[in-house]
């Protein structure tokens, strides 16, 4: 039958939210497929929420919007240099932003002349490598596209995972 509702998603809910929603819905025999999320090496939010925790418990996605911090994790940016645009509007982006986040973009660099791949690769391949993560990278040409799908064609270890991990607590907030 067509046209019939098999799963629903939701976005920017909470933990709470979530676990009402996936009641609601276990009652219509509809199960709760993701939640969408701002989630990122720089926006660790959903690892101390509750989110990431719900997620799991429920067998729900967390759909990772905005996966490369608005650019910030592609390594084009640099500490010393100003944003244009938009971007320079953006926390990420600020004087203190750029200079917080260069010690992860340099790691994102190291471990990606490991392994062959640009720091934006490794950033979603952090993000792939969690089971219950979806990243949705935007991109504006077909370049960009190819490079977001160079995160598929290869894996981190478990040390570089962890590595990423320690390097991100300060966003975890």
């Amino acid at each position: 039958e067509t046209g019939k509702v098999r799963t629903v998603g939701v976005s920017h809910s909470s933990a709470a939210q979530m676990r009402q929603a996936h009641a609601a819905l276990a009652k219509r025999g509809l199960p709760l497929a993701s939640n969408q999320v701002e989630y990122s090496l720089l926006k660790r939010s959903a690892d101390v929420n509750g989110v990431m925790e719900a997620c799991r418990e429920l067998g729900v996605t967390l759909i990772a919007y905005t996966p490369l911090a608005a650019g910030m994790l592609s390594g084009k940016y640099s500490a010393g240099e100003a944003a244009k645009g938009l971007r320079r509007f953006l926390p990420n982006f600020s004087r203190n932003g750029r200079k917080a986040a260069a010690p992860v973009v340099e790691l994102l660099k190291r471990i990606g002349e490991r392994h062959g791949k640009t720091p934006a690769q490794v950033a979603l391949r952090w993000l792939i490598e969690n089971p219950v993560v979806l990243p949705i990278p935007g991109a504006k040409n077909a370049s960009q596209a190819e490079q977001n799908a160079g995160a598929l064609t290869f894996s981190l270890t478990a040390d570089e995972v962890a590595e990423l991990d320690r390097a991100t607590v300060a966003w975890k907030k």
